[in-house]
C-alpha cells in the first residue's frame, strides 16, 4: 500500500483517479457502512448515507489538507452525513430525533440485515437514551473498537473528554440494563 500522501495524489490525478477511488471504496466501504449503520440503524438508509458520504469525499478531496488521517476525515464526513440524514428524516416525518431513533430500534427485529438478539435490541434502546455525543463515543468505542485517539480526530474532542463520555455512557447503560 502506498503512503497516504501518495494515495491522495493518485485520487486527485485524473489518470489514476478511477483506480485509486476503487481502492478507496474497497478499503473503506465496509467500515464506513458499519459506522453509519450504528448511527442510523436502518440498512437502506445506511446505503443512502454511505453513497452520499463517498460523493462528499470525492467532491471535497481537493480540500483535504492532511491535518488528520484520511480515515478520520472520511469518518467525520460519514458521521456528519448520518446525523444530518437523521435530523432531516425526523423533520420530514414531523417527529423528534429520539422518536425516530426508537422507531428504528423497534424495526431492527424485522430487519434481515440485523442479526442481533433481544439483548442487542435492549442495548440499542439504552444507547438511544444517551445524549448524542455519548451515543457516538460509545458506538465508536464499543461496536467499532476504535481507539480514543481515532475518535478524537473524528469528533474533534480531546481524548480525556472522550474517556469521560465513554465512562458516563457505560454507567448509564449498565444502570438501564440492570433495571430491565
Amino acid at each position: 500500500m502506498l503512503d497516504e500522501k501518495e494515495f491522495i495524489q493518485q485520487l486527485l490525478n485524473p489518470k489514476t483517479q478511477n483506480e485509486a477511488f476503487q481502492q478507496l471504496l474497497h478499503t473503506y466501504q465496509k467500515p464506513l457502512y458499519n459506522h453509519i449503520r450504528n448511527i442510523v440503524l436502518n440498512h437502506d438508509d445506511t446505503d443512502d448515507v454511505l453513497q452520499n458520504t463517498f460523493i462528499k469525499v470525492f467532491q471535497n478531496l481537493k480540500n483535504f489538507k492532511g491535518e488528520s488521517k484520511l480515515f478520520s476525515w472520511m469518518y467525520r464526513i460519514a458521521t456528519n452525513e448520518a446525523l444530518t440524514f437523521l435530523n432531516q428524516k425526523a423533520k420530514k416525518s414531523g417527529i423528534s430525533s429520539e422518536t425516530l431513533q426508537n422507531k428504528a430500534i423497534d424495526n431492527l427485529k424485522a430487519d434481515v440485515y440485523f442479526d442481533g438478539n433481544e439483548i442487542q435490541i435492549a442495548l440499542h434502546k439504552a444507547i438511544a437514551t444517551l445524549p448524542e455525543k455519548q451515543q457516538l463515543v460509545f458506538k465508536m468505542k464499543y461496536f467499532e473498537e476504535l481507539k480514543y485517539e481515532e475518535i478524537s480526530e473524528i469528533l474533534g474532542t480531546s481524548v480525556g473528554a472522550l474517556k469521560a463520555s465513554y465512562h458516563h455512557a457505560v454507567k448509564k447503560i449498565e444502570a438501564l440494563l440492570s433495571t430491565n
